[in-house]
């Protein structure tokens, strides 16, 4: 029976809803609908906007027919003997391989036999002289065999008339795994260009490049399947025949193409085959123009031991892309970049495992928030979560950026985040339901206080509170590191010295008429004037400060003979105690199901910023200047600092409590708040001179005072300020930058 009760413990509602919310997630992602690709598409995108490949290297030449090109040398298509002297010229450069972003699908109009019979009343003699002349495509053709030119195909969506095999030669392919022809983005028909060019060309190569669905070009396939035949792309058949490769390696596995490759060269491909490539922004020093090109401008070295791709940028051609860092790239430009990619192996990666890691990740991450929500705070299972998600981020973003490896984080948090507000919303309603049970089952369970009150007004059971002008007090064990380390081994020691510790300094408090606010571990927080009446609040405050600190030492006397008995090590006990007098919201603060009587304001944080300071002043006791308005007089108050606390900009005048009443009229006491008051006024006036001269007379003069680490503090600033003066604005306020 305890195991079947704790098994629907841990099966609640919330829990069996995370979980089949979390199956049906796994599934969204195998199923990975066009949404889904479109978020982590754009994340991968967001990267390469970030951090754009980086072009040292410029093995790639484009030859660009450009606006200035149609301008100069006709509109297109130009005839074929202008593209055989762009052809010759660049080869004459030196350039290693030539590959043509067009395709050249028609016999050239403008040949000699082709113009003989456009012309009207032209006699026979020169018609027959016309025809006698080689063709356009010849002239290219011998052009191509003279040069090592790779022609781009384009695959078509309907089916084209078959070729002979033999006339044209095809690209060999060593296949390594399984057959890759079911993965291949396949076309039914194949655009070609005429076949005399296609015979005298050393490589052919498909120029198809598919955007994604939101138009995008991310990826390349490198090999197709185009009228039943396996085809490289354009760019893998240049590498071929660059080279000097037989055939072209495709690595296959049961989830389809690993990689291709040429020899000393291979690239990671999706399964289908397609190269995912890392772009940069568009650059002109890719290009030169074909008109100056033709025109012998184009110097050797631009050319020389370069891959040549020969396309155009021309707007009316209309081969623009779309990339995720440019809105519009000439197309011959993003072939260009697939080539720089190899070369330069910045080819990005999305391994057919990332997928099984995108699983797991989200596996792991849905299961720990249906563990650890219920049982987890909101705040935090927040913090968990955010440093969930910089974790996913962060380790994508360095798989890119050092290793070219896609990884999606956006899957991952969003399945996680989809089950954490499922689990809030299911969490809502049930607490809204626990909420009106335990307000009718456990509300005799109320501090007696709070009780009190409201028997005497049924109004204050809401939140909120009032205005009202009080005292608040925050004390802190100094040292409590030291301490906690020392009974590390004994957790049951340490609650008991902190029971023995927090118990005077609560009766302290208790009995100067304060109210305890929280204990915070080894901190106690308090404050007067609420929820009764006070009008010597701020007496009473620094009252129970001294009552504090002489309980302390009782302590630590006691503390102190019970080590020497067992022989154990002594660790004196110190706190430090900082109050605040000024204007708060006391009430009932917190949330619908649960509140404390509490307060709230800039005089509470102040005072929570003074007790840390005691800890470098090195006097227990410090208060603010509107408490120590109220204690002159009364108590040995001084005057020790004018400083601004970390969160503040106003500055505040500090002082410290020394002794009671007595203790403010003896002559030591007198004495020493002259020459303090004196070394201050030095100091403000930066007479740093006479400060130092002061300080000597003070520590000279504080006998049993604590107030050495005030002195040597002080010391301290001024050779600083001789050095290094403070600005001509400077008032005397010191700034502290931490709490």
């Amino acid at each position: 029976m305890k195991i079947l009760g704790r098994l629907r413990q841990w099966f609640s509602l919330a829990r069996v809803v995370g979980i089949t919310l979390l199956v049906a997630l796994i599934g969204l992602r195998i199923w990975d609908p066009i949404p889904l690709e479109a978020i982590r598409l754009n994340a991968f995108d967001f990267y390469q906007v970030i951090k754009p490949r980086e072009s040292k290297l410029r093995p790639v030449i484009i030859v660009d027919i450009d606006e200035d090109s149609l301008r100069a040398l006709g509109q297109w298509p130009w005839p074929r003997t202008l593209i055989a002297d762009m052809v010759t010229q660049v080869t004459r450069l030196g350039a290693l391989v030539v590959g043509f972003d067009i395709i050249f699908a028609e016999p050239d109009r403008m040949s000699p036999g082709e113009v003989a019979g456009s012309f009207r009343d032209l006699d026979n003699e020169t018609k027959a002289k016309l025809r006698s002349l080689p063709s356009n495509d010849k002239i290219l053709a011998e052009a191509l065999r003279a040069s090592r030119v790779v022609l781009g195909q384009s695959g078509f969506h309907l089916p084209t008339p078959q070729i002979d095999a033999a006339t044209v030669p095809g690209t060999g392919f060593a296949l390594m795994g399984p057959d890759p022809g079911p993965y291949l983005v396949s076309f039914p028909g194949l655009l070609r260009n005429v076949p005399v060019l296609e015979q005298a060309a050393a490589g052919r190569g498909l120029l198809t490049v598919r955007p994604e669905r939101d138009g995008i070009v991310r990826r390349a396939p490198m090999v197709m399947k185009a009228q039943g035949t396996i085809a490289p792309s354009l760019t893998l058949e240049m590498l071929r025949v660059v080279t000097g490769a037989g055939a072209i390696r495709v690595k296959t596995d049961a989830a389809g193409l690993q990689s291709i490759a040429v020899p000393g060269l291979e690239m990671p491909t999706d399964m289908n085959g397609q190269l995912r490539i890392y772009f940069n922004k568009h650059d002109r020093t890719r290009f030169v123009s074909a008109k100056d090109l033709i025109e012998g401008r184009v110097p050797r070295e631009t050319i020389e031991r370069r891959l040549v791709l020969i396309g155009t940028s021309a707007i009316g051609l209309l081969d623009l892309k779309t990339t995720p860092v440019e809105a519009a790239m000439p197309g011959v430009e993003v072939q260009a970049q697939i080539l720089e990619n190899a070369l330069t192996r910045t080819v990005l990666s999305y391994p057919n495992y990332s997928v099984a890691i995108e699983l797991a990740v989200a596996l792991l991450t849905g299961i720990a928030i249906i563990v650890l929500a219920p049982v987890m705070s909101a705040p935090a299972l927040f913090v968990l979560g955010a440093a969930l998600a910089a974790i996913l981020i962060a380790t994508s973003w360095y798989f890119f950026a050092i290793h070219a490896v896609l990884l999606d984080f956006t899957y991952p948090l969003l399945a996680s985040g989809v089950i954490y507000l499922t689990l809030v919303f299911i969490n809502y309603f049930r607490e809204q339901i626990e909420r009106r049970r335990i307000r009718s089952a456990f509300s005799q369970y109320l501090s007696p206080a709070l009780v009190e009150q409201l028997a005497k007004s049924h109004d204050k059971l809401v939140l909120g509170g009032e205005e009202r002008d009080m005292t608040i007090m925050f004390s802190d064990v100094r040292g409590f590191t030291s301490i906690s380390e020392f009974y590390k081994h004994d957790p049951q020691g340490l609650t008991q010295l902190m029971n023995r510790l927090l118990t005077p300094l609560t009766n302290s408090i208790i009995g100067k008429k304060g109210t305890i606010d929280k204990y915070m571990g080894d901190a106690v927080m308090a404050f007067w004037n609420a929820p009764l009446d006070d009008p010597s609040h701020e007496i009473n405050a620094c009252a129970a400060a001294l009552e504090m600190l002489r309980r302390v030492d009782e302590l630590n006397r006691e503390r102190e003979i019970e080590a020497r008995e067992n022989a154990q090590r002594f660790l004196p006990i110190r706190i430090g105690v900082g109050i605040n007098t000024g204007q708060c919201v006391v009430g009932n603060i917190g949330s619908d199901l649960r509140f404390d009587y509490s307060v709230l304001g800039d005089s509470v944080n102040l005072a929570s910023r003074l007790e840390g300071r005691s800890k470098a002043y090195g006097t227990p006791i410090i208060i603010g200047s509107r408490t120590a308005k109220a204690a002159l007089g009364k108590f040995a108050a001084m005057e020790i600092d004018f400083i601004t606390v970390k969160g503040k900009t106003e500055p505040e005048t500090i002082f410290t409590i020394l002794g009671d009443k007595d203790v403010a009229e003896s002559a030591e006491f007198q004495k020493l708040h002259a020459l303090n008051t004196q070394m201050l006024s030095c100091y403000r006036k930066r007479d740093w001179t006479e400060a130092i001269a002061a300080v000597q007379l003070c520590r000279a003069a504080r006998n049993s005072f604590a107030l050495a680490e005030v002195y040597d503090l002080y010391r301290q600033r001024i050779e600083t300020f001789r050095t290094n003066p403070p600005p001509a604005d400077w008032d005397g306020v010191f700034a502290f930058d931490s709490k």
